[in-house]
């Protein structure tokens, strides 16, 4: 069983998994993971592949712009997946854009929903933002589950939105307000 590293960022006592900070001992780990998963991740995600880019994520995942998760299984501390806040704006906006994909073998087992539920507590949480958008490419069904499993609203479509593994994709606009998300925790929402 492998050491589980302090600090957890978010979790609770029933939750399967926790988020933590990436650092660059992760990069062995983040990086064999990421080999395994790059059928999984084609062509919807282009994850951190190399040390150099690993590095550079590690670095930028704790900026006021930019918040990094790792998602790990509690049992064993196992990476399963991750999950980005991006482009964090203040001031009148307040909202963020997120970002998530699993690893192989871990997929289809709840754990990234269950992670980026807990990024999503702490964006209206413990950061105070007002909104969460997800950009979600309509083919990605995984991806689509998991923001509408956690109560997302289809707000809109962007034709050729992001560039990603060098083409510009479509992608359905996910949002959240924070309000939404304390009706929705709460026994009665």
């Amino acid at each position: 069983m492998r050491t589980l590293r302090p600090p957890y960022l978010w979790h609770l006592a029933d939750d399967r998994v926790f988020l933590r900070a990436p650092a660059i001992e992760d990069s062995g780990e983040f990086l064999a993971r990421v080999r395994d998963s790059r059928g999984l991740h084609h062509p919807w995600v282009t994850p951190p592949a190399s040390p150099d880019t690993f590095a550079a994520y590690v670095a930028r995942a704790s900026t006021a712009e930019f918040q990094g998760f790792l998602i790990c299984r509690r049992s064993d501390g196992a990476l399963v997946g991750v999950a980005n806040l991006s482009q964090i704006a203040r001031g009148l906006l307040q909202s963020a854009y997120l970002g998530y994909y699993g690893f192989v073998p871990f997929v289809r087992q709840g754990y990234i929903t269950e992670g980026v539920g807990q990024v999503v507590s702490r964006a209206f949480g413990a950061l105070a933002l007002h909104r969460v958008e997800a950009n979600v490419q309509p083919e990605n069904l995984p991806s689509k589950a998991v923001v509408q499993r956690l109560g997302f609203r289809l707000e809109g479509f962007s034709p050729r939105y992001l560039k990603i593994a060098g083409r510009w994709r479509d992608h359905e606009r996910w949002a959240m307000l924070s309000d939404e998300w304390r009706g929705r925790e709460s026994p009665q929402g």
